[in-house]
């Protein structure tokens, strides 16, 4: 599903040189649950940026769903991006003055085709999926940090992408809301195939995965099955 091959990224000024990847060689196959974790600085986030599409490596190739994106242009990958992946972010992202449905809506605004009553279906379909459907008319102000959360994968999922980007999901939640996210993600996982990639600080929430991926110093350092999903 996603393949990174000799993947380097470095950030340039006129002074300072940046190293933040190192020769990464990555394979996420379909269906996978993969943390990745490491300290901060050590290139996860631009990892997850260049799989999200959201950001180019200095060098290597990057393949999606078998495409090799490397030469593809800003409105291709933005096509890609709209199509095959859904973000989850640790700061949520919602939109504060629009509704939990038209926050869970936003993705499809940009794919041609759907109608106004089709979104709506599919966001309500969403919502009843994270728990929320009694939460549709509500504010992101008035809910919390969990329901926000639920509500960001609620968006991540309407377009039924192929692959779920995490960016330190439970990072702004405590024990109990977190569980309740890192379930979510699972049973997506697990009963929907969604691929899964979750960048994260918590050991806990990582061995709930099926495979860990450590980096230091922006190289992969090792990579190990926690456990088979056959078994679970």
């Amino acid at each position: 599903m996603i393949t990174l091959s000799d993947i380097e990224k470095v950030y340039q000024t006129k002074t300072i040189e940046t190293v933040a990847l190192q020769r990464v060689n990555l394979t996420v196959p379909k269906g996978e649950f993969v943390s990745i974790m490491g300290p901060s600085g050590c290139g996860k986030s631009t990892l997850l940026n260049i799989m999200g599409l959201l950001d180019v490596p200095t060098s290597g190739v990057v393949t999606i769903d078998g495409q090799s994106i490397t030469s593809y242009k800003d409105k291709e990958l933005a096509h890609i991006r709209n199509e095959k992946i859904g973000f989850v972010f640790q700061s949520y992202h919602l939109v504060n003055d629009l509704s939990v449905l038209d926050n869970v809506e936003l993705p499809l605004l940009y794919r041609s085709g759907v109608s106004g009553s089709e979104r709506t279906k599919l966001a309500k379909a969403a919502l009843d999926k994270v728990g929320l459907s009694a939460r549709t008319k509500h504010f992101p102000n008035q809910l919390s940090g969990g329901q926000r959360q639920r509500v960001a994968i609620a968006r991540a999922l309407i377009g039924n992408p192929a692959i779920i980007l995490a960016d330190e999901p439970t990072g702004n939640l405590d024990s109990v809301m977190g569980e309740e996210v890192i379930n979510i993600l699972l049973n997506l996982n697990r009963q929907d195939g969604a691929t899964i990639v979750m960048v994260t600080h918590d050991e806990n929430m990582a061995h709930k995965t099926e495979r860990l991926v450590r980096f230091f110093d922006g190289q992969q350092v090792s990579d190990s099955k926690v456990f088979d999903l056959q078994t679970v």
